[in-house]
């Protein structure tokens, strides 16, 4: 199996793949201005978070909407790559009420897909300024918290996931599990 973190500028890009090995995937940091031919063979992608506002700018945030207009295969979209994904398919981003930076209870909506076998609430780790204000048509919310109520998302047709907080981080409860459960979707859309 092999799953490429689109690198989008993260200070934490690197601890994705390196989830990622510890789970044993194949897997490399890829910049997101690589063309969508060198990324193809992917069973799946992870788009990393970025600088603040980097999702409100298009032109930080490299091909990325090209890869979610074109690959098949399942994604994850972390923090600014959530929010793009979002963005990309017709939601609103915006400033945060309440900007989350630190440790943030998070209550599961839904248990299928990404938090499957996972607790009602947990804590993890946010470090974002804005956030998805309104989702687009065809997702829905899987995840939220006190102060951000789009905290996860998915699409209801596509294989495509984001989540606002930052799994790959150790202050993050779950996020190993996290990533297992996007591999298992992973392992399933290749079957």
């Amino acid at each position: 199996m092999k799953v490429y973190v689109v690198d989008n500028g993260s200070q934490w890009t690197h601890r994705e793949w390196r989830v990622l090995r510890y789970l044993k995937v194949d897997t490399k940091i890829v910049p997101n201005t690589s063309p969508f031919e060198d990324i193809q063979d992917a069973d799946g992608l992870i788009l990393s978070g970025g600088a603040p506002n980097v999702a409100s700018d298009s032109d930080r945030m490299g091909r990325n909407g090209e890869y979610l207009d074109r690959a098949s295969c399942p994604v994850l979209g972390i923090c600014a790559g959530m929010q793009f994904m979002c963005e990309h398919f017709g939601g609103a981003l915006g400033p945060g009420s309440v900007p989350e930076f630190g440790g943030v209870d998070l209550k599961v909506i839904s248990h299928d897909d990404l938090f499957s076998g996972l607790p009602d609430t947990f804590k993890v780790w946010a470090s974002h300024n804005d956030e998805v204000k309104t989702v687009p048509d065809g997702f829905e919310v899987t995840a939220s918290s006190e102060s951000c109520p789009h905290e996860a998302v998915r699409h209801v047709d596509r294989p495509m996931f984001g989540v606002q907080f930052h799994p790959e981080v150790e202050n993050s409860e779950h996020g190993v599990e996290i990533f297992q459960n996007f591999l298992n979707i992973v392992s399933e859309w290749r079957s």
